[in-house]
């Protein structure tokens, strides 16, 4: 199987790690690339625990008895770092990208690029697909889908031709809705726009927002002190939750302070502005010209 390789492979793993004898979590293990270099990184009393609920990258396992596979959605992070005893850890990284594996096997559905059933599904198991949002959501909420995981500022328009074309029968594969959107895309650069659809559909099938939340809120306590939080993220969707969680211990970004106005933040952030990948590594990796990275380090909690 094909994985693309790790985007900011180096510069993540120098965030994350600060012990070497330390157990550490790689939430997104895909081919193994971020796992393979933080055991690099580990000495014999080192651990790893990688998270994957997709299947096919169970063919990527390392052997190494430092490492631990959990064939698993991170939003279970907590309930499995305690049933290992790992919890709480020195450092959790997350790579938020779709792998290459998933996105070139055209059988998945990811890519409008491939013609294939309109699945999308990151956990086989699961029972929503792209083609059941596709061919069952009304109008309104094909067009808050668009609007509010793609960013479309022609989200209602989008939705109106999906609606019109499936009147015809349902749409099932993923050239079937790149036909059923062509009144709607523009005549230079679709591809921009359809990956905002796709991005969407995608992110509506996993629920990947309520699943990153989920496990964002989780990391204050999943952390010790000094521990290191490090996520790669792809869309502004995703760092923004990402940035306001290192900031300001939720979501909404508002740091809130106790009553001598000391800021009553879990962590410090470790990088001030997103690190962004180098012009050679976005010239041989495209999937990387998006990426973000982000690292934040869990505060020791004041006595009172």
């Amino acid at each position: 199987m094909r994985y693309h390789n790790p985007v900011l492979l180096h510069e993540s793993v120098d965030l994350l790690i600060t012990n070497p004898s330390g157990t550490y979590i790689d939430l997104t293990f895909g081919g193994g690339g971020h796992s393979r270099a933080i055991l690099e990184r580990l000495s014999e009393d080192g651990r790893l625990l990688a998270f994957d609920q997709d299947s096919d990258s169970q063919a990527n396992r390392i052997d190494d008895p430092r490492f631990c596979f959990i064939p698993s959605n991170f939003k279970n992070l907590t309930r499995f770092l305690q049933y290992y005893k790992t919890y709480p850890a020195d450092g959790i990284l997350g790579d938020l990208g779709v792998s290459s594996h998933q996105i070139d096997t055209a059988a998945r559905g990811f890519s409008y690029r491939q013609d294939g059933l309109l699945d999308m599904r990151m956990n086989s198991q699961q029972e929503l697909t792209a083609a059941d949002i596709v061919n069952r959501y009304d109008e309104g909420q094909l067009s808050t889908l668009f609007y509010r995981y793609g960013e479309l500022s022609n989200g209602r328009q989008v939705a109106r031709c999906i609606v019109h074309a499936r009147e015809a029968g349902n749409i099932e594969t993923t050239f079937g809705l790149l036909e059923a959107l062509q009144p709607c895309l523009p005549k230079a650069k679709p591809s921009k726009v359809l990956s905002k659809i796709f991005q969407a559909l995608r992110i509506e099938v996993n629920k990947e927002m309520d699943v990153l939340e989920s496990m964002l809120l989780q990391t204050p306590g999943a952390l010790k002190a000094g521990g290191r939080l490090v996520i790669i993220s792809y869309h502004s969707l995703e760092d923004r939750m990402v940035k306001n969680i290192m900031r300001a211990g939720n979501l909404s970004g508002v740091v809130e302070k106790d009553f001598f106005g000391n800021p009553l933040t879990p962590f410090k952030l470790v990088t001030r502005k997103a690190i962004l990948p180098g012009e050679e590594e976005t010239a041989e990796n495209p999937r990387a010209r998006s990426a973000k990275l982000r690292a934040a380090e869990k505060i020791e909690p004041k006595r009172v």
